[in-house]
């Protein structure tokens, strides 16, 4: 069976109780870390948390947008690590009109190195994504971060992916940009496609993560991109490619 694209999976249960270690002890010597990494992973290493984390340091501040970085956890769930990680001094909610805003405090942003070294770490030594890792949600909810409005057209500018390796039913996307903001839509918005790309998931993730140029993709015909000519050309400089995209990893050739 084909898995790629499984975008709408049902939410995971959270069946894990908080990991206590139980390795923390008065009067340790100074130089012996090895009870304050214990302590510190009680609250890192419960199911959901450093992608929760993830989320906060590359942006996502309302719940809805955690949500859509995390879609197979369930809203209950995110809510109950959230309140963790506040009581933790992870994280500050602060009231923004209806809504509540999650930001990371400077305990929290001290985990942004933490977030960036494991996502260096993967792309380095993961060479090859299997079926089950591909998702377009995730793939275009982690492009819609990196649109670079400069270059961007400064009108609305709808973006249609056709995934051609992904089931009818999850096969189009569409990202609508407008001056600073960007919207990730699986239902057609109802605005005519600027411009159309025809790419298979798997391709359009490598170039993401910079396993596969731009224009090689182009050339080889694994992208083909439909539209005024003018805009075809510079598709490509709408879109920062993922923060790992220059990793050096030991499996790629140069």
């Amino acid at each position: 069976m084909n898995t790629i694209g499984a975008a709408r999976r049902a939410p995971v249960a959270d069946t894990a109780r908080a990991t206590t270690y139980w390795q923390w002890a008065a009067g340790l010597d100074e130089q012996d870390t090895d009870h304050d990494v214990a302590k510190a992973m009680e609250l890192l290493d419960e199911r959901w948390t450093l992608l929760i984390i993830r989320e906060l340091v590359t942006g996502s501040r309302y719940f809805n947008e955690l949500r859509r970085g995390v879609p197979r956890m369930s809203p209950s769930l995110l809510s109950r690590r959230l309140n963790r990680l506040e009581r933790a001094g992870v994280l500050q909610r602060r009231p923004d009109g209806n809504r509540v805003r999650y930001l990371l405090t400077p305990a929290g942003q001290e985990l942004r190195p933490v977030v960036e070294a494991l996502g260096a770490r993967g792309i380095r030594w993961i060479p090859e994504l299997g079926d089950e890792d591909l998702d377009p949600q995730l793939l275009l909810w982690d492009m819609h971060r990196n649109v670079d409005h400069d270059v961007v057209p400064d009108q609305r500018t709808v973006v249609q992916f056709s995934f051609t390796d992904v089931p009818i039913h999850n096969r189009d996307w569409w990202l609508v940009i407008t001056p600073g903001d960007v919207d990730v839509c699986d239902d057609d918005p109802g605005y005519p496609p600027t411009v159309m790309m025809t790419v298979g998931l798997r391709r359009m993730t490598e170039i993401w993560r910079g396993d596969l140029a731009w224009s090689d993709a182009l050339r080889s015909g694994a992208v083909e991109v439909h539209g005024p000519e003018a805009l075809r050309r510079a598709l490509p400089r709408w879109f920062r490619l993922s923060t790992f995209a220059q990793v050096p990893r030991p499996h790629r050739v140069s």
